[in-house]
């Protein structure tokens, strides 16, 4: 059977053009649904045998419910469906008018029809669901009333997108048999034989009649089901709401717990200096002391006031790099424009290591993206960390090569190397490897995080590769100019 419908029919017109029409209620889609479920019920519990009209949204919860009926009435049913035929688009209002799933699938064809509408139908706005039996006649309808693009006593645009469903319910026959002429008057002809002429379309049965008000008891039941399914989709909001908020609530726990691990670790950094500190000086106090302790001594205190500056330091700008990360501008930087320069900034250091230091930066790579200064940061914290755990007589390399649409710079030593449980770790605020070495490899711990902290906002990424006293070979990849920036990638073997 094929059946379409006119442009022009609108159930809500239809119901509100009855003398004394239903007072139409502002609700909630969940309301709608309680509702629909609540008729179901009844029909499925009284196995009312109905011809069913229907125009609901077409994601499976509601569309479950008239497969719930048919399954359990059976053949002795008929279910129209009307469905937007604009790229099988429809729903109640311009928010919802997103794809609709071919409905027929969830049902027995030969009790389902597809109503087609065009895709001017005032339907568009509207759900409903129509039920037509001897015992039982109701509809349940759901407008979207059109938006209004400026508020006449403000002047303002109505921005509301959750404007609430005008919602009709009611089984009085007249306001049903408004409807039903209407739909029968609405019933296209320039597709159809003759046979489907609107004076002939069997939408209901020839000798139906539809019952002025339902029996009191079918009315009692139908309200306490309706009662029963509200307090259910009611629990699931607030389920679902309770939900939420303790998710909320265990970010904000969390975040809380951050800060204070930080804080603790942030004045445990602090102290360790500064004991250190104290120690010296009350060891220079002493009467006995020799020259060579006191040197020893005095030593301490200048490697720990630099290792308080350090810390300080980074401290500081990791705190302002956080800050102000999102409202950098990326730039266009060329490598060889910076590394040969941060690289020869390091050479005396890798001298007085003997340390052998080489870079390979081709002149052609493309330009990257990265922020203002990032690209020497990220160079020199790499590379300063590359000679700090590299001993004497070691190799450190930088090598810059194109890889697809990035640019890969790596950073390669003979250096200690870190122990692959380490690795996972490395980025952490403060934390620093810990080696067998009595050399001491004293630092702030912040220099991988601020490398991390810019590849975020280049959209580079990282990854590591070290095994313990053979060495470590650090990769950024940072994006070509005319790439997208992407999220960064930490990753390690």
């Amino acid at each position: 059977m094929n059946v379409s419908l006119t442009k022009d029919l609108s159930v809500y017109q239809l119901v509100m053009g009855v003398q004394v029409p239903p007072k139409p209620l502002s609700l909630s889609p969940a309301t709608l649904l309680s509702l629909v479920r609540a008729q179901i019920d009844l029909l499925i519990e009284q196995q009312i045998a109905a011809t069913l009209w229907v125009k609901l949204p077409p994601e499976k919860i509601w569309q479950s419910e008239l497969a719930r009926y048919q399954s359990s009435v059976g053949a002795s049913s008929i279910i129209y469906t009307c469905q937007i035929d604009e790229n099988g688009k429809g729903g109640a209002g311009e928010d919802d008018e997103a794809g609709e799933e071919n409905t027929s699938s969830s049902f027995s064809s030969t009790h389902h029809v597809t109503v087609h509408l065009p895709p001017d139908s005032q339907l568009r706005r509207e759900n409903f669901l129509m039920v037509l039996s001897p015992q039982f006649c109701s509809l349940i309808l759901a407008h979207r009333p059109l938006k209004k693009r400026k508020s006449q006593t403000l002047g303002k645009v109505n921005t509301n997108k959750n404007q609430p469903l005008l919602i009709i319910t009611t089984v009085e026959g007249r306001v049903i048999q408004q409807v039903l002429n209407g739909i029968q008057k609405a019933i296209s002809n320039d597709k159809l034989p003759d046979v489907y002429a609107p004076e002939s379309s069997p939408i209901v049965p020839a000798d139906f009649i539809c019952p002025t008000m339902p029996e009191a008891a079918t009315m009692s039941q139908l309200f306490a089901k309706q009662l029963l399914r509200q307090d259910e989709i009611n629990r699931q909001i607030i389920t679902a709401r309770t939900t939420k908020l303790q998710q909320i609530n265990q970010e904000l726990h969390n975040k809380e717990q951050f800060q204070d691990e930080y804080l603790k670790n942030l004045c445990q950094e602090l102290r360790i200096p500064l004991t250190h500190i104290k120690t010296a000086l009350s060891l220079l106090n002493s009467p006995n002391l020799k020259p060579t302790q006191r040197q020893r001594y005095l030593q301490m205190l200048n490697t720990q006031c630099d290792q308080q500056n350090s810390l300080i330091t980074g401290l500081l700008e990791l705190v302002q790099l956080e800050r102000n990360l999102e409202g950098m501008v990326l730039e266009s930087v060329r490598l060889s424009d910076v590394v040969p320069g941060v690289v020869s900034t390091y050479q005396p250091l890798a001298q007085e290591k003997g340390i052998m230091l080489a870079y390979t930066v081709p002149t052609e790579l493309p330009s990257i993206w990265c922020v203002s200064g990032g690209l020497r940061q990220i160079v020199i914290n790499l590379l300063h960390n590359s000679i700090k755990f590299t001993p004497n007589g070691g190799e450190v390399w930088v090598r810059a090569r194109l890889q697809g649409d990035y640019v890969q710079l790596e950073f390669r030593d003979t250096g200690i190397g870190i122990a692959e449980s380490e690795i996972s770790k490395i980025f952490e605020r403060f934390y620093r490897v810990r080696t067998g070495s009595t050399e001491d490899y004293a630092g702030a711990g912040l220099g991988l995080t601020i490398v991390q902290q810019l590849l975020l906002r280049c959209g580079g990424s990282i990854s590591v590769k070290s095994k313990l006293y053979e060495g470590s070979t650090f990769t950024v990849q940072l994006a070509t100019v005319g790439d997208a920036p992407r999220a960064i990638a930490i990753e390690h073997e």
